[in-house]
């Protein structure tokens, strides 16, 4: 643990940025994106509420860059990511206004079905799913966050 405190107190100017692709676009997700914008010009020494550090080794949140996003909503595939975090049936309070990321929203898989219930609230998009792993290479992604349906 101290090790990691060592890393996450370094000072100094990034590396560079962090390409973050989301799987699935539901609240989760819209806390994510929201969070990132909201703490993008953090300061990093004194006290920022809400987030412990803003800083991890030598990467500030503010490194955090949205590369991709899919689902499989009819409501949010083909718009941009800021649009459809905000997007029914999302109700995340909305603490930070988004601005367009230039991230269209993909048609994701459904390879295992839509559940019963999910399938009362959403609409399947129409057409076939997105090339992930080639969107993924194309966008230069580093990390995928899969937030799996909860609701």
């Amino acid at each position: 643990m101290d090790a990691f405190r060592r890393l996450a107190r370094q000072e100094g100017p990034s590396v560079g940025s962090v390409r973050v692709a989301i799987i699935g676009v539901g609240n989760c997700a819209s806390a994510l994106v929201q969070g990132v914008e909201y703490y993008r010009q953090a300061p990093e020494d004194g006290f920022v509420s809400g987030l412990m550090r803003p800083r991890l080794g030598d990467y500030h949140v503010g490194d955090i860059e949205f590369s991709a996003a899919f689902d499989i909503d009819a409501r949010k595939v083909d718009l941009d990511l800021a649009e459809a975090i905000a997007t029914a049936p999302n109700n995340t309070v909305r603490f930070a206004q988004v601005p367009r990321l230039g991230v269209p929203v993909q048609r994701g898989m459904t390879h295992d079905g839509l559940g019963h219930y999910l399938s009362q609230v959403i609409t399947k998009a129409p057409g076939a799913t997105a090339d992930i792993a080639n969107i993924l290479r194309e966008t230069r992604t580093d990390v995928v966050v899969n937030f799996l349906p909860v609701g």
